[in-house]
């Protein structure tokens, strides 16, 4: 787990809640939301790249290079959104000799145009852009499988389309579905080992709990998911603000407990906190009293340089 937090970290640079204020304080900070795996321990993949990026990976030694090369470990990336907190951190990796960068057509679209990402790594290094659609497994080096779970189509800002087809304009994505409908701007996966039983589920961006992940998370060992605010109005309470944690794409950890009680067998670890979430505070006496429901429904709360080995196979599934 190379960053748990929720786009801006904790502390966020611009805010001086009290949250905050204890971060910079005591020092207890979390970066923004990235996830290395691999299957064999050799081949690594990241699960977006934070702007936090280069130091998560100085932070990690199973990603460093062999002493005397620049042979990394790292393979590629798979996004699970467009979102700058998880695209940001592409830049970075400009001075690998080659990776693969996966994500939807939508996101991939959004970083070829609207935040061209892709043109501008491309003088820098070889980025092999590959498509990954909703129920179609990809293998990766290392024995890794992916599949990718459609889990919303809430858009990055600066993808946002004024002429889109609720508008009364035309579409812009080059299949022809209206982008309204599509379903896949943020996606999560589904990661085995070939051959082997489900091991890990991240999804950081969850606006509600779908059939097809329902049936991911039905047998896998260790599910990560949203876990951005506790509450639905957790904004209105602690910033005045007149958005819901739904109406930002996101399902309030309040709201999911319920469905992870009813799922009993993984471990469910919650990622991507928001500075507001009491969650995102360890130790702080509003995350202690939510201790106990969290508990109830198996759960947990990830942090930053966590090491999951779930083992169970001579190849290794590490998260």
């Amino acid at each position: 787990m190379l960053g748990t937090a929720a786009g801006g970290g904790l502390p966020q640079w611009n805010c001086g809640c009290a949250g905050c204020a204890t971060a910079r304080r005591t020092g207890a900070v979390r970066s923004q939301d990235c996830l290395a795996i691999s299957a064999d321990g050799t081949a690594w993949y990241l699960v977006n790249a934070s702007p936090d990026l280069r130091s998560q990976l100085l932070a990690a030694p199973e990603l460093a290079p062999a002493p005397g090369t620049r042979a990394t470990p790292l393979r590629g990336v798979l996004l699970t959104s467009g979102e700058l907190d998880h695209t940001l951190g592409l830049v970075t990796l400009r001075e690998a000799a080659e990776l693969s960068v996966h994500a939807t057509a939508p996101v991939r679209t959004a970083l070829h145009e609207a935040f061209p990402v892709g043109p501008l790594l491309a003088p820098y290094t070889k980025a092999h852009w590959r498509t990954v659609t909703a129920g179609t497994p990809v293998e990766l080096a290392g024995g890794l499988v992916a599949e990718p779970l459609a889990l919303g189509g809430k858009r990055p800002r600066y993808a946002a389309d004024p002429l889109a087809p609720s508008a009364g304009g035309p579409s812009d994505d080059p299949s022809g579905s209206p982008c309204a409908e599509r379903t896949d701007w943020v996606v999560g996966y589904r990661f085995t080992e070939a051959g082997g039983p489900a091991r890990a589920v991240y999804a950081p961006g969850l606006a509600a709990w779908t059939p097809g992940l329902d049936r991911a998370v039905a047998d896998a060992d260790v599910v990560i998911l949203d876990g951005t605010f506790a509450t639905d109005d957790e904004l209105a309470e602690r910033t005045g603000g007149a958005r819901t944690s739904r109406g930002m794409g996101h399902l309030a950890v309040a709201d999911s407990l319920p469905e992870l009680a009813r799922r009993p067998g993984p471990r469910y670890l919650y990622t991507h906190l928001n500075n507001t979430n009491p969650l995102a505070h360890r130790g702080s006496p509003e995350a202690a009293a939510l201790a106990p429901a969290l508990a109830a429904a198996g759960a947990a709360v990830a942090e930053d340089g966590m090491l999951l080995d779930l083992g169970g196979s001579p190849s290794r599934t590490a998260v």
